[in-house]
């Protein structure tokens, strides 16, 4: 037998990469959407020793846990060094990589080009929600230490995580 039914038993892995520094609604944007097209979705907290984050690793895996609950083919890990690594050790054919912007597709068609020439792992692009086109980490980061409303770019608990951080000073 071949076509999608020789295949039923097979397990439709793929990743969604980044530092979460913090999760924002488009990242859970992406991962949603991944969720519905995977049976399962890894969310990779990649570690950078050299950056250090607002949240530590744990911390934001901790964010992400919560905010992905309601999707239960959803797994947390953090992993220090190549993606395609953590890939090939989860037999994860797939990378899920959301684009907000041309100027996104430039750097990302590198790293595509890049992870596949090093495992065979296969990147896929999904367009932003125009409603998130603008987000980053960083530009949240950013807003919420000068005092701005960053409530309808993140999650409510993480709101709660960056208000509390940012007030220790």
């Amino acid at each position: 037998m071949t076509g999608p039914e020789s295949e039923g038993s097979q397990v439709r892995r793929a990743v969604c990469p980044g530092s979460f520094d913090p999760i924002t609604n488009g990242h859970l944007d992406i991962i949603a959407r991944a969720s519905k097209l995977y049976d399962e979705v890894y969310v990779a907290v990649m570690v950078n020793q050299s950056k250090k984050g607002l949240f530590g690793i744990e911390e934001r895996m901790d964010l992400i846990r919560q905010v992905t609950a309601a999707y239960e083919n959803v797994v947390v890990e953090a992993h220090h060094g190549l993606l395609v690594d953590f890939c090939k050790q989860r037999d994860i054919p797939a990378i899920v990589k959301g684009l907000r912007a041309v100027s996104d597709f430039d750097y990302e068609l590198q790293m595509a080009q890049m992870n596949n020439g090093l495992s065979g792992v296969e990147t896929l692009f999904v367009p932003t929600n125009p409603t998130y086109s603008f987000l980053s980490s960083s530009l949240v980061k950013e807003v919420a230490a000068w005092g701005g409303d960053v409530s309808h770019l993140v999650p409510p608990v993480v709101l709660e995580a960056l208000n509390r951080r940012l007030s220790k000073g």
